[in-house]
């Protein structure tokens, strides 16, 4: 799970710029160097969900919609890879994000373009299932109006899963759903698929990516209880884990203004 690929002190020039937004963002140097790891270590070509035999290789992903995207595709594609791109639907056009005919042109070389919502509200579980619902089917008919096909696969943002999204993302007609969490486990709800990611953050060093594309159990292991260190400190104390979070962002990237308007996006929302 990537997000943006921007240049060496460029951070604002693709996708969200707030201080959570700045962890996933890799420079054109550390991504250049992922991409070389991966291919050296996978040992296989990355699939889409939308492959016909679609198996347990591995697969790239790309958050938010940001403008670096189609900077992606071209070096995915000097590999010969595709990659499936989720887009928030209420910055297309705006800066720092494709643009329609952008979207159109990544559909047309033949990588994935799905749904990361509307209005990427963080976290999704605080919305009404109303709220949660028009987030995805509004999105999905966005997409759909621009692209002039189906779009059936989505992503969470900020990896805020719960059944609840999933059932509401199956009503909503998709048949994909990316989270967040580490794992290999499929999940079907009302016929909708869901596949867990690995995240990959500006820290990541490329060795680390490339062991998480090849499959590595001890890369993977290392992720899942991560993973899941933080979800019992968001379940138990999640009151000083976000402040300390918050307070741990601003100190690695104090350029960054925290954006309120992410953290509150849900209350512009209809009921």
């Amino acid at each position: 799970m990537y997000h943006d690929v921007v240049p060496e002190g460029g951070s604002a020039s693709s996708g969200f710029h707030t201080v959570g937004a700045e962890h996933y963002k890799l420079t054109v140097q550390q991504f250049a160097a992922h991409m070389a790891a991966i291919e050296k270590a996978a040992g296989r070509m990355p699939v889409l969900i939308s492959d016909p035999n679609w198996d347990w290789s591995f697969m790239f992903t790309m958050d938010d919609g940001g403008s670096s995207s189609l900077y992606v595709a071209d070096q995915f594609e000097r590999h010969g890879w595709r990659g499936h791109f989720f887009i928030t639907t209420n910055y297309i056009g705006t800066a720092g994000f494709l643009k329609e005919s952008e979207l159109r042109e990544l559909a047309d070389r033949l990588h994935l373009v799905g749904s990361h919502t509307c209005s990427h509200p963080i976290p999704l579980w605080d919305c009404t299932p109303e709220q949660i619902f028009k987030e995805w089917h509004d999105s999905r008919r966005k997409l759909e109006d621009i692209l002039g096909r189906a779009v059936t696969c989505a992503a969470v943002p900020g990896g805020a899963y719960t059944p609840q999204i999933g059932e509401l993302v199956a009503k909503a007609g998709y048949r994909n759903l990316f989270t967040s969490e580490p794992t290999r486990n499929l999940q079907y709800v009302n016929g909708c698929r869901v596949i867990g990611r690995y995240m990959v953050l500006r820290t990541t060093p490329a060795a680390e990516a490339a062991r998480l594309a090849a499959g590595d159990a001890w890369a993977c292991a290392r992720q899942v209880a991560l993973w899941n260190g933080k979800k019992i400190l968001r379940r138990w104390a999640a009151g000083p884990y976000a402040a300390a979070r918050a307070y741990m962002m601003q100190r690695r990237y104090p350029e960054t203004a925290v954006d309120q308007s992410q953290r509150d996006v849900r209350r512009e929302l209809p009921t």
